[in-house]
């Protein structure tokens, strides 16, 4: 990050307040060129300092929010990245790629469905063939949609393509990775507080989280053996596309507020921790969840 990111600032007004982020209401799963108040993704304030140096790196929903974010810092840290993306994601998906590219880093991008399990494979295959190897595996893309009625407005459908999404690709993914990771390899999965504390609203979804934090827990027990790392973010309220995609805009104009900071994060916000498991830094640590949070607690 730049030397005005580690100055002592009030992490209550570093960034806008959701109040200021409204409106813009969009189709899944969202780009960010149609978002009201476009996110910081740390394009202009996250420097590196070489901790990823030489890096594979497959990061999933790599086109926007979280996942853009965490492609520009670890290629500023070194990582060579491939972006995995929805083909309706491209201009978000090229926009990455340029940013990954400007920092010196090689960038490849596979658009497609990862409910689809070949194309899991497919994914990893071309992480291997292109950047040499893998390294880490960031299982980041997600999707969401809010049901005020709860259990009985979610669909079969919507809870399928939920548990597809967010459940199945982990799996698929991670099961095709192994093989090729390297004692010192890192996977990443992206959990959320909704695993701790879930919404009504977002039934299918917070089931999803929870699960992903099963998953990290008992598979970086698995492959410690192995020498490879698991372990989780777990994020609070993060401003993304996925928001004004995914809910109404009465819940867009509030969202955030409940945590302590008083506001919702910023995908820049997110990186480092993303950044720190990626890293040797955290050679003694699998199998964990770190929330970032805004102050909520995550249990």
């Amino acid at each position: 990050m730049s030397g005005d990111q580690y100055q002592q600032q009030d992490p209550q007004e570093q960034y806008r307040g959701p109040d200021e982020q409204t409106g813009g209401q969009q189709s899944a799963p969202g780009t960010t060129r149609e978002m009201p108040d476009e996110p910081d993704h740390g394009e202009e304030s996250y420097q590196g300092s070489g901790r990823l140096t030489g890096k594979r790196a497959v990061i999933t929903g790599g086109d926007s929010g979280i996942g853009r974010a965490v492609a520009i810092a670890f290629a500023r840290e070194g990582a060579d990245v491939l972006i995995a993306y929805l083909p309706e994601e491209e201009d978000d998906a090229r926009r990455t790629a340029e940013l990954v590219e400007k920092a010196g880093r090689k960038a490849v991008t596979v658009p497609g469905d990862i409910r689809d399990e070949a194309h899991c494979a497919e994914i990893i295959s071309r992480a291997v063939s292109e950047l040499g190897g893998l390294d880490i595996l960031v299982n980041n893309a997600a999707y969401q949609m809010s049901q005020p009625g709860g259990i009985t407005d979610i669909t079969t459908e919507q809870f399928d393509r939920v548990l597809k999404t967010n459940l199945y690709a982990m799996f698929w993914l991670s099961k095709a990775a192994v093989p090729h990771l390297r004692p010192g390899s890192t996977i990443i999965n992206t959990a959320s507080i909704q695993g701790y504390q879930p919404s009504p609203d977002l039934l299918d979804y917070a089931t999803t989280k929870a699960g992903i934090i099963a998953f990290t827990k008992g598979l970086g027990e698995g492959l410690a053996d192995k020498g490879i790392r698991v372990n989780a973010v777990a994020p609070g309220p993060v401003w993304t596309p996925l928001i004004p995609a995914t809910m109404p805009a009465e819940k867009v104009e509030s969202f955030g507020k409940d945590v302590p900071l008083g506001r919702a994060g910023q995908p820049a916000e997110l990186a480092p921790a993303y950044v720190f498991f990626a890293s040797q830094e955290s050679s003694y640590i699998t199998g964990e969840v770190l929330g970032v949070t805004g102050g909520k607690p995550l249990a």
